[in-house]
Formats: structure tokens, C-alpha cells, sequence
């Protein structure tokens, strides 16, 4: 494998005009102190590693997706712009986006922040920065400062204005080093520069300043730091092969990253990356509750809800399956949006849900359904709504498709499909008693499986769970509800119960149940804050008969 190299310069400028992302790769996730890390990395002449590209002959370059890098980023962003292949050099960057995208930010672009303490959808709240080097500052020194930020010893920093200038810092934007594409001009530049400082600055400043100057120059301009292959093989095995080895070391690969890139190039019609990563996005961000679902939980679904095999795994996204799935895309869609609708309704949302794939049979039961959304009042709706939220409490409690998932997955979806033969009501006692069967996995309680139930404390993700399964069907979703101490906690708290002059082995029982589920309760949030620490005695008083006879 031979290797070349070139300058930063060469490379940057070449970046959304030959150099494109392919759909298989992931969102930019560095941060500004990671950017920062890498330029002072280059201008201390340490290797950054290198790159591998994939340079696409023209009569390919309409087979695949092409992505723009970010140049100007906005913290959180996942969305790269689409760029048109049409008349163009395609080279992919199949390993590199993550450094080559902050060289980008940090020589042309801004990296744009969110100020703390403020709201996400403010637009006040998002500040523009760009990087500065403090020409001023000697990298061959290291204070304090220095050693607690991870040895950057370069005077890098991201600001949101040209910060000021004193006689012990002189501030120059990174970006305007390119600028100067002619050494003798940058020479004019750099010594007008100096010339300008003020009569305080001393001989020693100048020279730092002047070597901090020069030595940019040289990074940027000169030193052939970057070391790339570039594969020119036009197989798409191969170069997936090389792709999933390159990114090993790295952040794990996510299968629904290689997925995406291959679902992109076989539908006809539809930008599968949009589609799938806006989707993921609605039902996380635009249903009754927030929700922390992933691309991996829609890939499965595909596979799950058209009836194919429902193995994750690459090799099952063929050619034929993969144009099962596009046909069937809008039956998807609306199952799935259906089922985390349903289960937002529950209550149950990203602090509470502690397994995605309890969702599939759901799903699955909804996409086999047709367009019934389970949201009306109808007897039909409100009895399969109880039935589908008794199988996900007990399903998410007992640990149901915990350990190897891919079996019970596939006999859920089995039982789903044989129960509905005979009737469309959800075949809740056909899932329980095939999977203990099946695969000896519990959903109902019992008395094997109770007392874990009852040790579930307050603060774990399952309390909410295992606290719901005592009311009737409650639109929690809708309302704001606390988990609540029934005993307040104050009141059982070591100095008090010692007030009461009981004897230590009592006081430590009590302590051990303050936090466990039969001393908690799910108030509304107006009458927990009401009740507040209120004695049990005078406020069960206040409560109705109704109230009562729900607990008796």
C-alpha cells in the first residue's frame, strides 16, 4: 500500500470541491478543545495519523450519495448538506472526516456554541466562534494552565469576537494565515505586523511572535503533513471492507451507519440517510414526550415489521429485502411512530424505557393493523391499549428480551403473527405463554419474580414501571406526575426516627423501606407539591372515596 502526502492547504482547498462524504459516514462529534488539541498537534510537528480516500471513476459517481463536510458547525448538527456529483472529480473520504472536518472549521469555517442556561430553541443562545492563536504565547513554557489542558502548549483558543489585545497577548485569526499564498507577501504581512506592536512589547516577544508566525506558515503552507492512500478498486465489497477496518480503532461502527450508505444507493428515489436520520429525529424530538430511540432500532424494524428475517446483520439487507423495505417504508413509518405514541401516552419515554427492542412486537402488531392508531375510545381500542401496556410493563420489568435478543425477537414476532390469524385483538396471553415456553422468559408476576419487583427503589429507571402497574390505564404522557414518598422522607430520616427513641435495629428496618416501591406512589405534580411533607394520616384524609377504594 503505497502512501502520498501533501499540505494542509492542498487538502483543505480541495474539500467540498473534490472531496465528499460518503453516506456511510457518521455525524462530526469533535468538540472545540479536541480541534484545538489538533492544530497544536500540527504546529508542534507531531503525525496526525493518516487518511484514506476513495477516489470514484465518473461513471460511478451517480451510484452513490455524496455529503458536504461542515464548515460552518453548529453544536448537535447531524445533518450534512447533500452536495451534486454533476461535472465533478468525486474523491470519498472514507477514513479522515473527523480531523479534516476541524481543519476546515478552524482554517475557513466557525464552530458555533450554545451558551449555558439557556434554551435550545433561542436563538440568542447560540454563539459563532472562531479559532485565534496567541502569537505572544511561548510553547516552549508550560505553566499550570498548561499541564490541566492536556499538554496544549500553543496559545489556541475559540472565541466569539477577536479577543484583545495587550502587551502580553497579541491575537491573530488561524484562517487569515491562508491568506497567503505567496511567501513574500506573508514575509511583507508578518513584518508590518511586528513593526506595529507597541514600544513596550520586548525583543523576546517580538521572536516568540515572529517563530509562532513562521512556524503556521510553515504548517499550514509548506510541511507535507498529511499522509493519505487512496484507493481507486471501484468494488463496493472491498471498499466496505476497507471502511469497516479503517474506523475498527476508532468509535465503534454502527451497523445502521453501513446500512444507510447501502440503502441509499439502491432506492430509487428517495434519499434513505434523510429519510431515516429525520425520522429518528421526529420520534425522539417531535412526539408527546422525548425519547432517545436510534437509527439501529428503525434498521430492525425494517427487517422486523416486512417480514423478513429479523437478524440484524448486514448480509440481510440484500438487493430483493432492501426493496421490500422501501415498499413497505410508509407501513413502517406509521407503525412505529404509532407504537412510541402509544407507549409516550404510558409515560414511558427516554428515562423510562429500558429496552427498545420490547417495542417490536408492538410495532409489528400495529403494521399488521393497517391505519388503526389505538388513540380513540372505541371498545376495541381501549382494550388492546391496556392489553399492548401490560405485555411492555411486564416485558421491560422482568428483562424480557434481555441476553440474546435475536431469538425472542424472532418468536414474538411468530406468536404476533399466528395469534392474529384467528383474532386482531393483541395476542397478549399468546406472547407470554409462548415466550415462557419458548424461551422460558416471564412476562406476568408471580411469585418467582414479585419479590424483585418489590425491591425496586426510588431513582432507578424502573420504578416508574413497576409503580404504573398498580393504577387502571392513566394518560400519563399527558400529564406531569412525580414519583412521590407516601411516608415523606424527611419524616423518616435517622434523626428523626432517634427523636422517637427507637431502638437502632428499628431505625436501620425503616431506613432499608423509605425508598422502596411500597413507599412511593404516583401523585400529578400540583398534588405532590401540596401534599409535601405533609403526615400519611392527615393527607390520605383529604383524599375521596374513590381514591380509597383504588388501594383497598
Amino acid at each position: 500500500m503505497s502512501y502520498s502526502s501533501a499540505t494542509i492547504v492542498a487538502i483543505v482547498d480541495q474539500i467540498n470541491r473534490s472531496y465528499f462524504l460518503p453516506a456511510i459516514q457518521r455525524p462530526y462529534v469533535w468538540e472545540p478543545d479536541q480541534i484545538v488539541a489538533l492544530f497544536d498537534s500540527l504546529l508542534k510537528g507531531y503525525p496526525i495519523s493518516s487518511f484514506l480516500f476513495w477516489e470514484l471513476q465518473p461513471e460511478n459517481t451517480r451510484n452513490w450519495e455524496i455529503y458536504k463536510f461542515f464548515e460552518h458547525f453548529r453544536y448537535g448538527d447531524v445533518h450534512n448538506e447533500q452536495a451534486d456529483a454533476d461535472g465533478r472529480d468525486v474523491t470519498l473520504v472514507l477514513d479522515g472526516q473527523q480531523r479534516l472536518t476541524s481543519l476546515l472549521i478552524g482554517l475557513r469555517g466557525s464552530y458555533t456554541v450554545k451558551l449555558k442556561h439557556k434554551r435550545w430553541d433561542n436563538p440568542a443562545a447560540w454563539v459563532q466562534h472562531r479559532l485565534y492563536l496567541d502569537i505572544f504565547k511561548d510553547p516552549g513554557t508550560e505553566d499550570q494552565e498548561d499541564r490541566e489542558d492536556f499538554g496544549i502548549t500553543y496559545g489556541l483558543k475559540f472565541s466569539a469576537r477577536q479577543p484583545e489585545n495587550s502587551l502580553t497577548h497579541c491575537w491573530f485569526k488561524v484562517g487569515q494565515i491562508l491568506d497567503f499564498r505567496d511567501e513574500d507577501e506573508f514575509d511583507r504581512f508578518k513584518d508590518e505586523l511586528l513593526d506595529d506592536l507597541p514600544g513596550e512589547v520586548t525583543r523576546q516577544q517580538e521572536r516568540i511572535a515572529r517563530r509562532n508566525l513562521e512556524r503556521l506558515y510553515r504548517t499550514i503552507w509548506k510541511d507535507d503533513v498529511i499522509a493519505f492512500y487512496t484507493e481507486k478498486n471501484q468494488s463496493y465489497d472491498r471498499v466496505l471492507d476497507i471502511f469497516i477496518r479503517a474506523n475498527d480503532g476508532g468509535s465503534k461502527l454502527s451497523k445502521s451507519d453501513l446500512l444507510l450508505s447501502m440503502i441509499t444507493s439502491k432506492w430509487d428515489g428517495v434519499n434513505a440517510r434523510d429519510e431515516i436520520y429525520s425520522f429518528v429525529e421526529r420520534l425522539n424530538n417531535d412526539l408527546d414526550r422525548k425519547n432517545d430511540l436510534n437509527k439501529d432500532f428503525v434498521m430492525r424494524s425494517c427487517l422486523v415489521i416486512s417480514d423478513l428475517d429479523h437478524v440484524y446483520k448486514v448480509n440481510n439487507f440484500t438487493t430483493d429485502s432492501l426493496a421490500v423495505i422501501q415498499r413497505k417504508w410508509p407501513e413502517i413509518k406509521h407503525a412505529v411512530e404509532t407504537t412510541v405514541r402509544l407507549i409516550n401516552r404510558f409515560g414511558i419515554d427516554r428515562d423510562t424505557l429500558t429496552s427498545m427492542n420490547a417495542l417490536l412486537p408492538i410495532a409489528y402488531y400495529v403494521s399488521r393493523l393497517g391505519q388503526t392508531r389505538l388513540d380513540g375510545s372505541t371498545p376495541f381500542e381501549a382494550r388492546n391499549r391496556e392489553s399492548i401496556r401490560l405485555w411492555l410493563l411486564g416485558a421491560l420489568l422482568n428483562n424480557v428480551f434481555g441476553g440474546n435478543s435475536d431469538q425472542t425477537i424472532g418468536i414474538a414476532r411468530a406468536l404476533v403473527r399466528d395469534g392474529m390469524g384467528h383474532s386482531s385483538d393483541f395476542p397478549f396471553m399468546e406472547l407470554s405463554e409462548g415466550l415462557q415456553k419458548r424461551r422460558g422468559r416471564t412476562v406476568a408476576f408471580d411469585s418467582n419474580n414479585t419479590d424483585a419487583l418489590l425491591d425496586t427503589r426510588y431513582g432507578q429507571r424502573t420504578c416508574f414501571l413497576g409503580l404504573s402497574t398498580i393504577y387502571d390505564e392513566h394518560n400519563w404522557g399527558s400529564a406531569i406526575y412525580h414519583i412521590d414518598h407516601i411516608i415523606p422522607r424527611s419524616l423518616g430520616a435517622r434523626k428523626n426516627l432517634q427523636r422517637l427513641e427507637l431502638p437502632e435495629p428499628r431505625i436501620e428496618e425503616i431506613l432499608q423501606c423509605v425508598d422502596r416501591i411500597g413507599n412511593l406512589q404516583l401523585l400529578p405534580g400540583r398534588e405532590n407539591s401540596e401534599k409535601s411533607n405533609m403526615e400519611f394520616f392527615d393527607w390520605i384524609g383529604t383524599r375521596d372515596e374513590g381514591f380509597l377504594e383504588h388501594f383497598s
